[in-house]
């Protein structure tokens, strides 16, 4: 028997195949594209299914046995189709701002806290709501032919099996899912003008919705028997491919986007999370839930300044047979040692995160000198997302959060020297995964148990996440970071009235 992943991002999906053991045999990824411009941050959903088609028919050639394929996805962004899911207009990504007037709109109306309560979201325009009144007010026509309003994971589930059904913690990134009664909020629909029967039907994560088509069989070469799983939010797979299942661990996603995944047994106090911008999602363990703390430039920030600033390093690390990253990392401590750098990096290069939400907000490198090299401000840089991840965790701390060590996912994972720093920061052990693909393993495990060659979440753990090197914080560089640090806590406020 052999189960998949497939996790769809804004830019392009991949599937992975596993054994029934849990064991990686292989993946296939497809790219396609979207644009930010001035006029709106969008993609086209129709492109994303032939994405998905496309890695579909590479894995069915080899593996047309394939018993069970997990669909999980990125979240806000919404399509209206027709009545055969096919789409009538472009999407809005979450970072899309249309649609701002509207949440502000909808908050003065039902009031933020309140709104809050329900769905576990503070109001933002980043949400699929606030959106779907933007389109509602400005393309009535589109809402006159829609016979369906799907999310990304249940627009692919409804094409490949032709049920209508999202997960719940997919769904909860709406801002209209009611997030302990775990059904859409019929009073938030209603407020906002928006038809609630255009919406799939909510279900927990993991839930089969069914076979593949006989049309998508052929199509891709896979079993008519092969199931389709509604998974989660992508983060939500990430934690679960980490093994982290309750409060004690939490998921440190080291990729293009840093993000700290927390997990609570119970709701967490709703005045902190409010205050912090932080989102609660239900988890796939029943009565769970779980946050996420973020920030929109970590690895994208290491590469814009290897990018931007390194051509010469970039043309030596050529020659040594390395990546400019690694290069940069080599170069710094052969000139400061394990010292930090001096600098404070403000990561806000693409906006705030939390626990801010503030997309006005810019970066900053405060502390240069004529003797200040490349590699500082890497290294710089690398400080500063670590810095932005434990003033979140400082703030997560004031709602319960007690973990005792971070697993680390994604490409930075492959770093031991940003797991070091981050663990040195952080006081907290970090273990670096094997894979850093959390969210196709996630996806796996939770198709393996509804294929049944699981028992639980333990088991499918046990068989699929693998454990690398644990990095222990060193208490001497601990305090040393401390230092810049409680300078670091001040610099929002320092740099944000100067920029517009």
């Amino acid at each position: 028997m052999r189960i998949a992943g497939l996790d769809i991002g804004t830019t392009g999906c991949k599937l992975t195949v596993f054994d029934g053991s849990g064991r990686y045999l292989d993946s296939a990824y497809a790219a396609y594209p979207s644009s930010r411009g001035s006029g709106g941050h969008e993609m086209d959903a129709e492109a994303l299914m032939d994405g998905v088609f496309s890695v579909m028919e590479a894995a069915g050639r080899k593996y047309p046995d394939i018993a069970g394929i997990g669909v999980t996805s990125f979240g806000e962004t919404f399509v209206l189709t027709d009545r055969a899911g096919v789409p009538l207009h472009r999407v809005m990504l979450d970072t899309d701002r249309r649609g701002a007037e509207e949440c502000r709109r909808i908050e003065e109306q039902l009031g933020g806290r309140e709104i809050a309560a329900v769905t576990g979201l503070r109001p933002h325009e980043m949400y699929s709501l606030p959106k779907m009144m933007w389109m509602k007010k400005y393309q009535p026509e589109i809402f006159q032919k829609a016979s369906h309003l799907f999310l990304m994971e249940d627009f692919v589930v409804f094409g490949l099996t032709g049920k209508a059904q999202i997960d719940y913690s997919l769904a909860s990134r709406t801002m209209a899912f009611d997030i302990t009664a775990m059904e859409w909020s019929g009073r938030i629909f209603e407020a906002a003008g928006i038809d609630c029967s255009l919406m799939s039907e909510p279900v927990p994560p993991g839930t089969p919705a069914g076979n593949i088509t006989k049309a998508v069989s052929r199509r891709t070469g896979l079993s008519p028997e092969t199931v389709i799983v509604s998974v989660s939010h992508d983060q939500v797979a990430a934690a679960v491919g980490a093994g982290v299942f309750d409060p004690s661990q939490a998921v440190d996603g080291a990729g293009t986007v840093e993000c700290m995944t927390v997990v609570y047994d119970s709701l967490p106090d709703a005045g902190v999370m409010y205050a912090g911008n932080y989102a609660v999602v239900p988890y796939v363990i029943p009565g769970t839930y779980l946050t996420y703390a973020f920030s929109y430039t970590g690895g994208a920030l290491l590469q814009w300044c290897a990018d931007t600033l390194a051509k010469k390093e970039k043309e030596e690390a050529v020659r040594d047979g390395i990546s400019v990253n690694a290069y940069l990392e080599q170069e710094y401590q052969r000139l400061r040692g394990t010292e930090p750098s001096g600098l404070l990096v403000l990561p806000h290069f693409a906006g705030a995160a939390t626990p801010y939400m503030d997309t006005g907000s810019k970066g900053a490198i405060v502390g240069l000198t004529v003797g200040s090299t490349v590699s500082d401000m890497y290294r710089g840089c690398m400080e500063g997302v670590v810095y932005e991840m434990r003033l979140n965790m400082e703030h997560l701390q004031k709602s319960g959060f007690a973990g005792r060590m971070l697993k680390a996912t994604g490409g930075g994972a492959r770093s031991p020297v940003w797991m070091q720093m981050k663990a040195d920061i952080l006081g907290l052990p970090v273990a670096a995964l094997e894979t850093a693909d959390a969210g196709t393993v996630g996806s796996a495990m939770l198709t393996g148990i509804s294929a049944s060659c699981f028992r639980d979440l333990e088991d499918a753990a046990c068989h699929m996440v693998r454990q690398g090197t644990v990095y222990q914080p060193d208490r001497d560089r601990h305090d040393r970071y401390m230092k810049y640090y409680r300078q670091y806590r001040s610099l929002y406020q320092a740099v944000r009235p100067l920029v517009q």
